[in-house]
């Protein structure tokens, strides 16, 4: 239900989050309240604390609830804002092509490297855009969960609401077994099978978020293992316990193992070695995706990697 508020300014509007959109993230919600209005400006709004939840500040990645008053400010889009972004045919086959899993609730990708899951900070178009251009059969289709831009594999995105509820419901409840691998530098020890150290969280000035373990950090567990060694480096098998952003890469880091090709946590001149070897990428992917969906048996998504590194890794 939408209702104007005279008290809010003119020209703004408020609106009442009924149970079709609980649980969505507050970017999704104005991007599809707010048709043809550009992403950057969205988060541009909200930045400015023009876009109120309760009449309280908030942010993009915000959950609504069901009976939520979001205040809306008015905005004039012009014509070169009205624009879509223009989505390379390209990409949109090769996206649309990397299905794993298909249902009446959830479809299930390969992510490619290089390509980020959603529009927005300087990125005009993601996965979610992509998928929404090739598939306009599908009335909804949200991102269920999240991967780097940089790493390819295994990411879920819901067709209802209720299976996207149900997902977020399973995986704070420990009921989605996700497993990553990665090529990591030097020789990884065998009995270093779990990492504990906590993790912070912190935003530069550009936007650009940076990860570090500190003691006022939120618990975080990684369990690795090994699956490959070579002469310095190894491939390891990962378990993130704990979801934070980063995880994996920051706890490789931490073990004294960073992963390979990672530009943010392994050192430039580390990843110079490989890139002329031929590495060009970050070597970590989601490899699986365990979980029991509603009343049907436990199912398991496996995704080997696109770009298989071992004849540089390996030998």
């Amino acid at each position: 239900m939408t209702k104007l508020d005279g008290g809010a300014g003119v020209g703004a509007r408020v609106v009442t989050i009924d149970s079709g959109s609980d649980g969505q993230r507050l970017d999704n919600f104005l991007v599809r309240e707010l048709k043809g209005v550009p992403k950057g400006k969205i988060y541009k709004i909200i930045r400015k604390g023009e876009v109120r939840v309760n009449k309280g500040r908030c942010k993009p990645e915000t959950k609504l609830k069901d009976g939520d008053q979001v205040r809306i400010p008015p905005i004039r889009v012009s014509e070169s804002d009205n624009s879509e972004p223009v989505i390379p045919a390209g990409l949109i086959e090769l996206v649309s092509q990397s299905t794993l899993f298909e249902n009446d609730e959830l479809l299930i990708i390969n992510k490619p490297c290089g390509v980020a899951v959603h529009g927005g900070s300087g990125v005009s178009f993601g996965v979610i855009e992509i998928l929404r251009a090739a598939r306009q059969d599908l009335r909804f289709l949200e991102l269920a969960h999240r991967l780097d831009r940089d790493t390819s594999g295994v990411l879920v995105l819901a067709k209802k609401r209720r299976a996207l509820v149900q997902f977020h419901d399973m995986l704070k409840t420990g009921r989605v077994e996700k497993i990553y691998h990665a090529w990591v530098c030097g020789k990884w020890p065998k009995h270093k099978s779990v990492i504990t150290a906590p993790l912070k969280k912190n935003v530069l000035r550009s936007g650009e978020r940076v990860v570090s373990v500190s003691e006022d950090g939120k618990a975080s567990e990684t369990r690795f293992r090994v699956l490959y060694s070579g002469t310095g480096r190894s491939l390891v098998e990962a378990q993130p316990i704990t979801g934070r952003t980063h995880q994996i890469r920051v706890h490789a880091k931490f073990a004294g193992h960073p992963i390979i090709g990672d530009d943010k946590y392994c050192d430039s001149e580390t990843n110079k070695v490989y890139r002329d070897m031929g590495v060009k990428r970050l070597c970590l992917h989601a490899y699986s995706l365990r979980l029991s969906w509603l009343d049907r048996p436990e199912q398991k998504i496996v995704c080997e990697w696109d770009e298989d590194h071992s004849p540089a890794l390996r030998s």
